[in-house]
């Protein structure tokens, strides 16, 4: 087999491209990963494609609920599963793109960035999904003066600051939390109503410098150099009016990153790719798993767990398909 260092190696001297592979995942978030390691004890010649490992784990702060960690940085946990990756000795094709999948029935041929072709009996989509974007005036014209969809990377600069958060899910409360120990300020303003756990809210009910509105519409982003206010809409009050921060944290949801295989495999009509109980796509030999299926919890255990899934029934699919095939 291919003895791999990610850290060390060059990826395109390590990664075979002469072999037929049984799976090749495409995606180095929690599915991907465990999706490797459950091939790899199945005996199947299996690689990963990526273009960073961890996926959204690197957008996380804190996670508390991934059975086993009672508490752990998303980045160290991202490296837990990569060591554990690492000793099952698993290739990793890093910093690579894959451009265009084609079914040659059955086998796959995959093209990449660089302009490499590779085959494999059996594909696993895992390409997790992209954070969700407001689409209101200013967003672009701000992003990165002030627009920002990651309080991991970006909290320390509004130290001192008013900022704002913009959702009402667990992942606009975790931000709360991220900017608490840096902004002077923080409000919430979400269209809607509460959609985060309790024990996340009850983490921010008495924070001081924490306002939430509620059933408030962002309507546009506003600034010269820099970003310098929001103007909302409260339904309650039937109320247009500005918001002056410095900056704006969006924690909306993500967007799956399906476009990949939207013209070969089944999506629903947010572009989340349609698996069955197998994870098995429309396609026989395409298999996805993660945050870009139509599995509407976007949880790191169930991602883990759903690419677990994926690779025992590949196993089963290539068993099945190529013994009756000899």
């Amino acid at each position: 087999m291919f003895t791999f260092n990610i850290e060390k190696a060059n990826n395109e001297a390590n990664f075979s491209l002469s072999i037929n592979w049984d799976l090749i995942i495409i995606g180095g978030g929690p599915a991907g990963l465990n999706a490797s390691l459950y091939a790899k004890r199945k005996g199947l010649e299996v690689g990963i494609i990526t273009d960073e490992i961890g996926g959204q784990l690197h957008n996380t702060t804190e996670v508390d609920n991934y059975l086993g960690f009672k508490k752990i940085e998303g980045k160290d946990l991202s490296e837990q599963f990569l060591n554990h990756i690492n000793n099952l000795n698993v290739p990793i094709l890093k910093n690579i793109r894959v451009k265009e999948i084609k079914h040659l029935n059955p086998d796959f041929e995959i093209f990449l960035s660089n302009g490499k072709i590779i085959k494999s009996k059996t594909i696993l989509i895992a390409t997790g999904g992209s954070p969700r974007k407001l689409e209101v005036d200013g967003e672009e014209t701000f992003k990165n003066t002030g627009v920002s969809y990651c309080t991991t990377c970006d909290a320390p600069f509004f130290k001192d600051k008013h900022v704002i958060v913009a959702g009402g899910g667990n992942s606009a409360v975790e931000a709360i939390l991220d900017l608490v120990p840096w902004a002077s300020k923080i409000t919430l303003v979400h269209r809607s109503l509460w959609r985060a756990d309790q024990i996340l809210l009850d983490k921010i009910k008495n924070l001081e410098k924490v306002t939430i509105l509620l059933n408030t519409e962002i309507k546009n982003i506003y600034g010269d150099n820099k970003m310098q206010g929001l103007t909302v809409y409260s339904k309650e009050k039937n109320d247009l009016y500005d918001i002056k921060a410095d900056g704006i944290f969006i924690e909306i949801g993500t967007i799956p990153n399906s476009s990949l295989v939207m013209n070969l495999v089944e999506v629903n009509d947010r572009n989340e790719i349609i698996v069955d109980k197998n994870q098995m796509t429309s396609v026989e030999g395409i298999f996805a798993a993660g945050d870009v299926t139509i599995q509407p919890d976007k949880q790191i255990i169930i991602s883990a767990a759903e690419g677990a899934k994926a690779a025992l029934a590949a196993t089963k699919y290539l068993n099945k398909y190529y013994k009756e095939t000899e």
